[in-house]
């Protein structure tokens, strides 16, 4: 199940946000641009996710490294790291609030300050993202994106850069990983092969890794 994340999550707890032809599954674009497909994709399945691709635009698959079949397009590949939560690392804050609709802008305006991810229009939909203010302004967001049963991803983990160096991320992240446990699921993430100073981060709160993987961003032919 966390070999194929965007898939557990869209035949699972996100069902209703999937949009499907066949077994292939991807989130609207509005909300995130991730492409679902089984473990062992068949050339129909294959041929599905192309008609989504056409329909959608382009989407991102976060799985194991595959063969690109003819059909789709092969954008761009990139490695990807996946770590589990300890048991001790959640941690209720005071000061992190629950974002809502219309905090939106704000984190859209911080995401494209701090790149941490892709993060839409409609992703606060997906579960609960927490951040803090100082002075009125949005210095440092987190939240939950992919949902899987068992489990929540710890996503969009971002500070801006007049706040780094403070422990703002470090104390997010307990505290959203704070609310999934509450829930009794188990914290996970992700981050960039190449991202070491995240992996640095990640390893210092107690995280395991627990696959490496690939994101392999495709459009139809």
């Amino acid at each position: 199940m966390l070999t194929n994340p965007v898939y557990a999550a869209l035949t699972g707890p996100h069902a209703s946000f999937a949009e499907v032809r066949g077994n292939a599954r991807r989130y609207p674009a509005a909300v995130a641009p991730f492409l679902g497909l089984p473990d062992e994709p068949t050339a129909a399945d294959w041929a599905d996710a192309a008609e989504l691709l056409k329909a959608s635009g382009p989407a991102a698959l976060m799985r194991p490294e595959f063969d690109v079949p003819d059909g789709i397009k092969l954008d761009r590949r990139f490695d990807l790291v996946q770590f589990v939560a300890p048991p001790d690392l959640p941690a209720e804050d005071a000061e992190a609030v629950r974002l809502g609709v219309d905090d939106v802008p704000d984190m859209l305006a911080l995401v494209a300050l701090t790149d941490p991810g892709p993060f839409r229009s409609r992703t606060i939909e997906l579960g609960t993202y927490l951040g803090i203010r100082r002075g009125g302004e949005l210095v440092a967001m987190a939240g939950t994106r992919f949902s899987l049963p068992g489990y929540a991803e710890i996503s969009a983990v971002c500070t801006h850069p007049s706040a780094r160096g403070q422990g703002l991320a470090t104390r997010l992240i307990r505290a959203v990983a704070a609310h999934v446990t509450a829930t009794s699921r188990t914290p996970f993430l992700h981050t960039g092969g190449t991202n070491s100073t995240a992996i640095r981060l990640y390893h210092s709160l107690g995280f395991t890794l627990s696959h490496e993987m690939k994101v392999t961003i495709v459009e139809a032919v």
